[in-house]
């Protein structure tokens, strides 16, 4: 879940929690959670602007991570059994 969060973020762009919610298909309080997680391991941050709420935006470590996972899942790709 952790890194479909990151990669709606790299897809899309800053981005409120709602529509990040709505993108990723995960409850408010959940995603919430995992956002308080990324934003604590510097993969995500939070940008203020003149609205009340926040725009939740990937960082350079969280576009590293993203890559990571992508040459980890080229090299290891996952055959489904039939």
């Amino acid at each position: 879940m952790h890194v479909d969060i990151l990669r709606v973020l790299a897809r899309y762009g800053p981005s409120k929690i709602t529509q990040i919610m709505y993108k990723v298909n995960i409850c408010f309080s959940f995603l919430k959670q995992y956002l308080d997680f990324l934003i604590q391991q510097n993969l995500v941050e939070e940008e203020m602007s003149h609205k009340t709420k926040p725009d939740y935006a990937i960082t350079e470590k969280g576009l590293t991570v993203i890559k990571c996972f992508r040459e980890l899942n080229n090299a290891l790709p996952i055959i489904e059994e039939a």
